[in-house]
């Protein structure tokens, strides 16, 4: 068979044969299709973050750097609070880019690569900053579109590198696109093959079909939202393609004046709207490159000017860390270092007290929904007490029932779906505690005393729980729930009156936050 009319199944194969290239496709479905409309996707999206340890710090890192540090410059220490403060979207779009370097680059021809990741990455940073001008709502998917759009030049490069050079050379000989270049040499159209993959990791349809490109010419304002969307990726594709190259700006100007030809009349921009986006996008690629490790190994020729931008952006961010701090303590002494064997951290008081400080700021602004400070009030309780599993479980009336409607940690989904208990009252630890509004700390639920005091529910729903917090929350001397927290290890260790203390105000602030909403 004639190897240049079937480089689309050969990659095709290649690709179905790359044992990491099905976990992606998984992960990135899953992170694709969360929607910001559903209080639940914050959560997920939480969720999927916090079970990859290196996307977790990867998206930390990110949330910090200048190019993606807010306004108020606080100090991002939780995943669901970079949710808060860089916007859902921001984030999933951050996590899905970080999942291509991870899963793409390593082992795979990385010069190649590398290059079509960094403008996949710039593409989506413009979109991003041109979504904030958009007269349509809701148009933030338009970042993930542009990120996929060169998908088959991506995998391309990853996968079939000589024949990627080759397309390369020919596309620079004829002074054509590497679409156009791969069509002559391997009867392969690269824009049907992104088509293809795209479709294997189901994404949506809307963001498919916002990878292919207009007609020709001169682009008018879109009529609707996919319209826009569309015109949008395909700006973000081609500004990239130069914007990331700083060696010949003479060649730029012919560029922006092309790219202003025919999307200027869309957007409603000119030469220095479009060179203040290339500006932030550049910057945001900037950062994001430092952040996630996306710079080429050291070469003798091209060493020193990507050194300097690391350099320069990591010495700009030690500065900005050094001159803020949470209350009383500074950034490095509210990181986890070493925990007790029951999974405590040793220095839980000051991550309460960072804690304390970020829900007090959030309360202030008044800019919240209440599912989602409930998750990161959780989150906090997790992180600074080192617990496996926490849930808010408040009354339903309706139901009769006391049911969990928030929870962090190890397979929280299916415990969370599962517990729930009758209204009606019971000596047990959990009706004593609200009867009597009494905080529990239990270092060892298997102790004698504790046991036979633990309902059924618990006993059959968290049979390996060793130690927990039972924390009432009562209004108007009413009980309305608990919040509940659990580990798989004893708690030896003993809980400071400093601790005491900060779990108290943070559940006070939990109060506060219910009496009203």
């Amino acid at each position: 068979m004639d190897t240049r009319h079937s480089l689309k199944e050969q990659l095709l194969k290649t690709i179905d044969d790359d044992l990491d290239l099905p976990s992606l496709g998984g992960a990135i479905t899953q992170i694709v299709q969360l929607s910001t409309s559903e209080d639940e996707s914050i959560r997920q999206l939480s969720h999927f973050i916090l079970s990859d340890v290196s996307l977790t710090q990867k998206i930390l890192r990110l949330s910090n750097s200048i190019a993606f540090r807010s306004s108020s410059n606080q100090v991002v220490t939780s995943i669901t609070k970079a949710i808060f403060l860089l916007g859902f979207e921001t984030v999933k779009t951050c996590a899905l880019a970080i999942l291509l370097v991870d899963k793409v680059l390593v082992g795979k021809h990385a010069e190649f690569v590398r290059a079509e990741l960094i403008e996949a990455l710039t593409a989506s940073m413009l979109c991003q900053e041109l979504a904030k001008h958009s007269q349509f709502d809701h148009v933030e998917e338009v970042a993930i579109a542009a990120l996929f759009k060169n998908m088959g030049r991506l995998l391309l490069a990853a996968y079939e590198p000589e024949k990627y050079q080759e397309a390369m050379a020919l596309a620079k000989e004829e002074n054509c696109t590497l679409e156009l270049a791969t069509r002559k040499l391997y009867s392969c159209s690269l824009s049907d093959f992104t088509e293809t993959i795209l479709e294997k990791w189901s994404i949506p349809a809307s963001i498919i079909q916002a990878t292919k490109n207009r007609p020709s010419g001169t682009l008018s304002p879109a009529k609707n939202k996919q319209e826009w969307i569309q015109q949008a990726a395909e700006f973000g594709e081609a500004t990239a393609q130069f914007a990331i190259d700083t060696t010949n700006p003479r060649d730029h100007l012919s560029c922006k004046n092309n790219i202003l030809s025919r999307f200027g009349k869309a957007f409603n921009l000119d030469m220095p709207k479009l060179d203040l986006l290339i500006q932030q996008a550049t910057t945001e690629t900037t950062a994001f490159k430092a952040n996630i490790n996306l710079f080429p190994d050291p070469v003798e020729d091209k060493e020193s000017s990507y050194k300097q931008l690391v350099e320069s952006e990591q010495k700009a961010k030690d500065n900005i860390l050094a001159e803020f701090a949470l209350t009383d303590a500074h950034i490095d002494e509210i990181q986890i270092t070493q925990r007790h064997a029951s999974g405590k951290p040793y220095n839980s008081a000051a991550l309460l007290l960072a804690a304390i400080q970020d829900v007090t700021e959030i309360i202030t602004t008044g800019n919240y929904k209440l599912s989602d400070l409930m998750l990161l009030i959780l989150e906090y309780y997790y992180n600074s007490l080192g617990f496996r599993f926490i849930t808010l479980c408040l009354r339903d009336t309706k139901k009769n029932q006391y049911r969990a409607r928030t929870s962090f940690g190890k397979n929280s989904t299916e415990l969370q779906k599962a517990f729930h208990f009758p209204i009606t009252p019971s000596v047990d630890l959990f009706y004593l505690a609200m009867e009597k509004d009494s905080d529990l700390l239990i270092s060892n639920a298997k102790a004698p005393k504790v046991f036979e005091m633990l309902p059924q529910w618990h006993h059959a729903l968290l049979p390996d729980a060793r130690s927990f917090i039972v924390l009432p929350l009562v209004l108007n001397k009413k009980p309305i729930g608990f919040i509940y927290g659990d580990r798989e290890f004893d708690a030896s260790e003993e809980t400071t009156h400093e601790e005491i203390r900060l779990i108290k105000i943070l559940k006070s602030q939990v109060l506060a936050i219910l009496n009203t909403k």
